[in-house]
């Protein structure tokens, strides 16, 4: 129950830091096997979600300080957000829009991992200051800089599209 209950939130956080669909439901998977195995630790000071956001980053940060600097995922390309476009939009349009996701994806990918996990967790999954420092074990206001620093780094990384269709 708890796993079809968090399965989706897990998946979308982990994917969004690691970028590869496999390797985020590899560690999506293996933050549930971890949480069943220390369940009887849990504390109930907190949300259970809370725990288990906090494994599943945990996980995702081991995974890419094992990764080597310069390797490149075949998955990168593969995303978990489907987007499907309303009956009225025309191909140019469900294109461009496709377009967009893509490039705004990339450079969430391409955020130092302090700031792309901040960003995701407060702007893709809309958690709280409060719950993701629980989380990730970081005051308020670091998390306030770092998720600034990430729209501030991703504006950059994004004005060449400056005039692209919003």
């Amino acid at each position: 129950m708890l796993v079809s209950r968090h399965a989706q939130s897990v998946l979308s956080v982990t994917t969004r830091m690691l970028g590869s669909r496999a390797d985020a439901e590899d560690v999506a998977q293996d933050t549930f096997v971890s949480a069943y195995k220390a369940l009887s630790g849990f504390q109930f000071d907190a949300k259970f979600s809370t725990w288990l956001y906090r494994i599943a980053v945990n996980k995702c940060t081991d995974v890419l300080r094992a990764r080597r600097p310069g390797t490149i995922s075949l998955d990168a390309g593969d995303s978990s957000a489907v987007w499907e476009p309303a009956d009225y939009e025309t191909p140019l349009q469900t294109l461009e829009q496709g377009e967009l996701a893509w490039e705004l994806d990339q450079s969430i990918q391409a955020l130092p991992a302090l700031y792309r996990e901040s960003f995701v967790l407060r702007h893709v999954e809309g958690l709280g200051y409060d719950e993701m420092s629980v989380i990730l074990g970081v005051n308020r206001d670091t998390l306030k800089m770092r998720v600034h620093k990430a729209r501030n780094l991703l504006c950059q990384s994004l004005a060449h599209l400056d005039g692209a269709r919003r």
